[in-house]
């Protein structure tokens, strides 16, 4: 850790960022949401296709019309929902979250996770290398 960064700094920048990770996801559940309610939207539409030919006119007509197509939210369909989810939240929390760390941590990412591996590594044991690179790792790899 930079000698004039103090472990309390780089345990609340930490966990912004152990906060960030978690939207990260949140974001991904979101894309979910969106392919999967899309392939919905044209799963519908066979399902309505299928039950015209099978002679059920009325309910095939009511689902391509009342639900095919269908706003998720009033006047939004899933990519809107995600884009104002990354304009609004996403893009700001990134952005500030970027910013904390340049100001108080130089920069770097995960600065109190790679403390805790310092603290918690066996030195000198080739399991326990400090970096990809570190002497001793080639010989655990053979």
């Amino acid at each position: 850790m930079p000698a004039d960064v103090d472990r309390a700094t780089a345990e609340a920048v930490g966990r912004l960022t152990e906060a960030l990770e978690t939207v990260e996801r949140a974001r991904g559940h979101l894309y979910t949401f969106h392919q999967l309610t899309g392939t919905a939207d044209f799963q519908i539409s066979d399902a309505a296709d299928q039950l015209r030919e099978a002679g059920h006119t009325d309910l095939a007509d009511e689902i391509e019309r009342d639900l095919v197509g269908r706003n998720v939210l009033p006047g939004r369909w899933t990519f809107q929902v995600m884009e104002d989810y990354d304009d609004t939240y996403w893009s700001f929390f990134r952005d500030l979250e970027r910013r904390t760390r340049e100001e108080l941590t130089h920069g770097r990412r995960h600065l109190y996770e790679a403390s805790l591996k310092e603290e918690r590594r066996t030195q000198g044991h080739p399991d326990h290398s400090a970096t990809p690179d570190s002497p001793g790792r080639e010989a655990n790899e053979r």
